[in-house]
């Protein structure tokens, strides 16, 4: 039953693409990000629905009459579009393109549906219609992940959707950490008398991140410190924000089992720790063979002929970099890292332009706590990327997609243009109520 659901769904979805290739974007980010054929068990777990939805998403692109506009809304797009194409040359010039296409096939995918959404994407309607498929996939993986860490105690692990970017337990808590203040911002555009649908959002910020915290990630744990943080900074009223984070932080670690505080407490005693002392021969392994492969190696830098030759201490063995910088830069060498970071500071920038700008527009200051969230959820992206390899997952890109057509949509004086809208839950994805 379930898999004759999701394909019911994939094909609706897929066949509304051939005229609104928007759609096909959102049905693309659903399956990218969320994985639910993942949580089949019949026909749909290896059925090609991911490909089916981009077919025909580029079938509508090239056939419609839909408004297209060019991708290149801003210059961290700009960024993107110039670190992928030297990703293929790192790939094509790399030690092994016949073995690195799998992971390249992967990686091009998403890059081609960033591109796609950027050119069909352009309306209110579109943007929350991204920002709640992207966080509420997330989001439903976080509270399935919560209720399970509460159930068990904490005892056990959380894992990300089977053969994902985020299968395994760290990926998975930073991408958790990452929608937590999105989730926010949707809350922040529920009207005040919607109380339940308000406390629900609260709920699921409460559950992401006790499942965070249930992957027993390190990095994990630092990243969620840097978004509370931030989180608190961005507080209007920073005394009871501060008590409100207090209290929970102290209730979920009160919650953990003993196995996992003694797992966190190795952050301290890293020279002692395998894991950390592997990754910190990986980062250099990755820094040295940045300066003999201009173009990087490819796909993929675990090799331990690279480890023997470029690492400080090969004997800990060939491993990920687990890291998102170190990652790039061993992939792609140090251009590809400067264009990656390029990415993420100008993306920071232009929300920062959001922040201080879109208030000042009726209309647009959605657009302010959109960007407000959006570089929360960087804070902890950029602190616990450091020490996990999350470099290509769609989430971050996603967000870079956010802030890049919300500030071509102010800029464009959208609202002059469209529908007058209602953004929530209640409304999505006819977010339209009325029209000028």
């Amino acid at each position: 039953m379930r898999d004759i659901l999701l394909l019911a769904i994939v094909v609706a979805g897929s066949a509304a693409a051939l005229r609104r290739p928007w759609v096909g974007i959102l049905l693309w980010n659903w399956l990218s990000i969320m994985n639910p054929h993942r949580f089949t068990w019949g026909i749909a777990y290896n059925a090609p629905v991911a490909a089916m939805a981009a077919a025909c998403t580029l079938i509508g692109l090239f056939v419609t009459k839909d408004e297209r506009q060019s991708p290149i809304k801003t210059s961290a797009v700009a960024a993107f579009l110039f670190l992928v194409m030297w990703m293929n040359l790192s790939w094509v010039l790399g030690l092994d393109p016949a073995g690195d296409y799998a992971q390249w096939n992967k990686v091009m995918k998403i890059d081609l549906m960033v591109l796609v959404g950027l050119m069909v994407l352009h309306t209110k309607q579109h943007i929350f219609g991204l920002a709640w498929v992207t966080i509420g996939s997330m989001l439903l993986l976080g509270v399935k992940g919560g209720i399970f860490t509460v159930l068990v105690g904490g005892s056990e692990r959380v894992w990300g959707p089977p053969g994902s970017f985020i299968e395994d337990n760290n990926e998975f808590g930073l991408s958790l950490i990452m929608t937590i203040p999105m989730i926010r911002f949707l809350q922040l555009q529920l009207q005040s008398t919607n109380r339940w649908g308000r406390m629900a959002l609260t709920a699921s910020m409460l559950l992401c991140a006790a499942a965070a915290l249930g992957t027993h990630s390190r990095g994990a744990l630092l990243a969620i410190v840097a978004m509370g943080a931030m989180f608190w900074w961005r507080g209007h009223n920073r005394v009871l924000s501060g008590i409100a984070i207090l209290v929970v932080a102290v209730g979920l670690l009160s919650f953990m089992p003993d196995k996992w505080v003694s797992r966190m407490n190795t952050i301290e005693t890293y020279q002692q720790d395998g894991s950390a002392q592997g990754r910190l021969a990986a980062w250099s392994a990755a820094w040295n063979m940045s300066f003999h492969y201009p173009t990087g190696v490819g796909f993929n830098q675990v090799r331990q002929d690279l480890f023997d030759r470029f690492s400080h201490n090969p004997a800990a063995g060939a491993r990920a970099a687990h890291s998102i910088y170190f990652q790039i830069m061993g992939n792609h060498g140090f251009i590809g890292f400067f264009l990656f970071v390029a990415i993420w500071y100008i993306t920071w920038r232009h929300a920062a332009w959001l922040r201080k700008y879109a208030p000042k527009i009726p209309e647009a200051r959605w657009c302010a706590d959109l960007a407000s969230m959006t570089q929360v959820a960087l804070v902890g992206y950029l602190v616990g990327g450091a020490f996990l390899s999350l470099a290509y997952f769609d989430l971050p890109y996603n967000l870079m997609m956010l802030i890049a057509i919300s500030r071509a949509w102010v800029l464009q004086e959208r609202w002059k243009q469209e529908p007058v809208y209602t953004a929530g839950w209640r409304t999505f994805p006819g977010l339209a109520t009325a029209p000028r």
